[in-house]
C-alpha cells in the first residue's frame, strides 16, 4: 500500500531516523565499551590524544555500522523514489516513439508524490491512446461518409456523358440532392472540428425564438405529413439570447433525426423560458431509444438503430450538442411524455 506520507516529509523523517540512529550507536556503544573496559580491561583505555588499538577498532566498526545504515537508507529511499521516476522516463520514450501502449510500473513502496506521479502519467498515457484511437476512428468514418455521395455523383454523371442516363430534369434534381447532402455533411464535419477545438463561436443576439422555431415547423411540415407525422407545437412568447441561425440548425437537426428514427405518429415542438435558461425540446411518439448511456447519443457517429431504415451520417445530435455547448448549455435525451424520446436544447438567459 502507497505510503500517505508526502515526498518532503518522507525524506525528513527518513534522514532524522539515520541521524539518531548513528547518534545513538555512538553513545550507546560509548557507554558499552568503556563499561566493558573498565571492568574488564581498564588497560586498554587511552587517556591520551592516541586511541588504544580496542578503541580504533571500536571507532573503525562504529563508522562501517554507520555507513551500512546510511547506505540502507539511501537504498530504501531510492528505491521508492528514483525507480518510479526511472519507469516512467522509460514509458516516456516509448510513448515519443509511438508506442501509446506504454505505462509506468507501479510501486507499492512508492513514496505519495512519486506514486501519484506514475498514476497521473499512465492517466495521461491513457487519455493519449484513446484520442488517437478516437482521431483514426474520425478518419474513417469521415471517409465511409463521404465516400457514399461521392460514389453516386460519380456514377451518375459517368453515366450521364457516356449516355446510359438522359440528361432529364429528374436526373439533374437527384444530382443536386446529392450536391446538398454532402454540402450539409461537410458544413457538420468544419462545426463539430471547431468545437472540438474551442473555435466555435457564436453571435448571440436577442430573437424571437418562437418565430424561428416556426420557421422552421414550416419548413418541415410537408415532410413530415407525407411520413404520416402530426406536428404540434407549444410555444411560449419568448426573446432569448442566442445566435438565430446555429437554434435553427440544431432544431432541424432533431427534426431530421425524428424522421429517421420515430415512427409515425405525434411530434411535438415545446420552447419555453423558465428563471435560468431557455428550453427547446423535440418529442415523439416512440419507438424510445433503449440505451445504457444516454450521453452517448451526442457523440459523433454515434448511430442510433432505425426501424425504418433511413440511417443518416450520426452526426446530427453530436452538432446539436456542439451548438447547445457553444451557447453555454447542454442537450440532454430522456424518455417522452409520449412515449417516444424527448431531445432538449437548454441554454443560459
Amino acid at each position: 500500500m502507497t505510503t500517505a506520507y508526502g515526498l518532503r516529509r518522507q525524506l525528513v523523517i527518513s534522514l532524522a531516523l539515520m541521524a539518531i540512529s548513528i547518534a545513538l550507536l555512538f553513545l550507546l556503544g560509548s557507554y558499552a565499551l568503556y563499561a566493558l573496559l573498565m571492568n574488564y580491561s581498564p588497560s586498554s583505555i587511552s587517556y591520551d590524544a592516541m586511541p588504544s588499538p580496542i578503541e580504533a577498532m571500536w571507532m573503525l566498526g562504529t563508522l562501517l555500522a554507520a555507513l551500512v545504515l546510511a547506505v540502507g537508507t539511501a537504498v530504501k529511499l531510492s528505491r521508492r523514489i528514483v525507480a518510479p521516476l526511472n519507469s516512467v522516463a522509460r514509458s516516456l520514450r516509448h510513448i515519443a516513439e509511438g508506442d501509446l501502449s506504454a505505462r509506468a510500473a507501479t510501486d507499492e513502496h512508492a513514496v505519495g508524490e512519486t506514486a501519484q506521479l506514475v498514476k497521473d502519467f499512465n492517466g495521461m498515457a491513457e487519455r493519449l491512446q484513446h484520442m488517437a484511437q478516437e482521431r483514426a476512428f474520425w478518419n474513417a468514418a469521415i471517409a465511409h461518409e463521404l465516400r457514399t455521395p461521392v460514389t453516386i455523383l460519380r456514377g451518375r454523371l459517368q453515366g450521364l456523358t457516356e449516355g446510359v442516363f438522359e440528361p432529364t430534369p429528374a436526373q439533374f434534381q437527384g444530382l443536386l440532392k446529392n450536391v446538398e447532402g454532402l454540402a450539409r455533411l461537410i458544413e457538420d464535419l468544419r462545426l463539430l472540428g471547431l468545437s472540438d477545438s474551442g473555435h466555435l463561436d457564436v453571435r448571440l443576439e436577442l430573437a424571437d425564438l418562437c418565430a424561428e422555431v416556426c420557421a422552421v415547423a414550416q419548413a418541415f411540415e410537408q415532410r413530415f405529413q407525407a411520413a404520416g407525422f402530426t406536428l404540434a407545437l407549444e410555444l411560449e412568447p419568448l426573446e432569448a439570447l442566442c445566435e438565430p441561425v446555429r437554434i435553427r440548425q440544431a432544431l432541424m437537426a432533431l427534426l431530421e433525426n425524428t424522421l429517421r428514427h420515430a415512427t409515425p405518429g405525434h411530434v411535438v415542438i415545446r420552447a419555453w423560458q423558465d428563471g435560468h435558461a431557455c428550453h427547446l425540446l423535440v418529442e415523439d411518439s416512440g419507438p424510445g431509444i433503449v440505451e445504457a448511456d444516454p450521453g452517448r447519443l451526442f457523440e459523433a457517429f454515434q448511430r442510433g438503430d432505425s426501424s425504418r431504415g433511413r440511417p443518416g451520417s450520426g452526426l446530427g445530435l453530436a452538432v446539436v450538442q456542439a451548438i447547445a455547448q457553444a451557447h453555454g448549455g447542454q442537450a440532454t435525451w430522456s424518455p417522452s411524455r409520449l412515449g417516444g424520446s424527448a431531445f432538449q436544447l437548454a441554454w443560459p438567459i
